[in-house]
């Protein structure tokens, strides 16, 4: 019996956390998946799955066998991929971790364009606001929007990003003048707690270096797009990402504020985990965003 095909059955298995979850999602019988983990230990000499009636659970064996073979069968699949003749056939699965504002937002037809060009290959779209642990949580890759710090992962940037701090006319004209952002700690604002700094709004000075101010106002919600309809209710000033505020922007019914002030230093990346052997739906995937933004941006 080929080794790969008992380490792919022992695999299927614990990420289905069980023999007959994994028979159903393989399409393979119980008893044969059974069979092909008991030779696997055989070979090994050693117990990798502690399997009773009601519970499963590795080994200390087991845990150490299947990060390792895990990654060695990555780099199988994907050196396939980097031989196969046309990237355009893509095929298997894309797992992809993205933030919430970025999928909810009209960007996030770019994922929906990708999936609609190449039917073949399944996209499974996790949003979350949170930094994914890519290797650890099986993830091929995450979409960011950060200043891009050193993380010992491989990124490309697809966009520059900015934020706005934005408003409607008539706020600005029953609280203004607002000249400054440190004129924010005198009026209500709209604090979105995905931010790093909470309701301490970061900016540059015009001459260098960097300030803060604290705000306060009626709402504090994790969720840019409940902040931009806040805003947009009047209830205070939001800072928002540029393409969720863009059409708000333009038709005026928002004004942005302190413009020269807010920082343009982050970006919107595609990140990955770094291996020898980048898989094609990966390259493939990266290329495409890249090229949707530069006609898209």
């Amino acid at each position: 019996m080929d080794t790969l095909t008992r380490i792919r059955a022992f695999i299927d298995v614990v990420e289905a956390e069980g023999f007959s979850a994994a028979a159903r999602k393989t399409g393979r019988s119980k008893a044969l998946l059974s069979k092909y983990v008991r030779e696997l230990e055989d070979d090994l000499g050693a117990l990798l799955l502690n399997r009773t009636t009601r519970q499963f659970s590795l080994t200390e064996a087991g845990h150490t066998y299947y990060r390792t073979a895990s990654d060695i069968l990555k780099e199988i699949d994907n050196l396939a991929d980097l031989v196969r003749e046309k990237n355009s056939d893509l095929k298997g699965k894309l797992r992809l971790s993205v933030p919430r504002t970025f999928i909810d937002a009209d960007v996030g037809q770019s994922l929906i364009d990708f999936a609609r060009e190449n039917p073949e290959l399944s996209m499974e779209i996790v949003a979350d606001d949170r930094f994914v642990d890519l290797i650890e949580e099986g993830f091929d890759l995450a979409i960011r929007i950060t200043k891009l710090e050193d993380s010992g992962l491989i990124a490309r940037k697809l966009s520059d990003f900015r934020v706005h701090a934005v408003a409607t006319p008539d706020f600005v004209a029953r609280h203004g003048p607002l000249e400054t952002p440190q004129d924010l700690g005198k009026v209500p604002c709209i604090i979105d707690t995905n931010s790093r700094f909470q309701n301490h709004i970061r900016y540059f000075e015009p001459g260098g270096g960097t300030n803060s101010v604290a705000t306060r106002g009626p709402i504090e919600v994790n969720s840019p797009q409940a902040t931009l309809r806040a805003a947009r209710s009047g209830l205070g000033v939001a800072i928002v990402p540029d393409f969720i505020a863009r059409p708000h922007i333009q038709s005026g019914e928002l004004v942005t504020l302190f413009d020269e002030y807010i920082s343009r230093d982050r970006g919107i990346y595609a990140v990955y985990p770094h291996r020898r052997y980048l898989p094609a739906k990966v390259r493939s995937f990266v290329d495409y965003l890249s090229n949707w933004f530069r006609k898209n941006g």
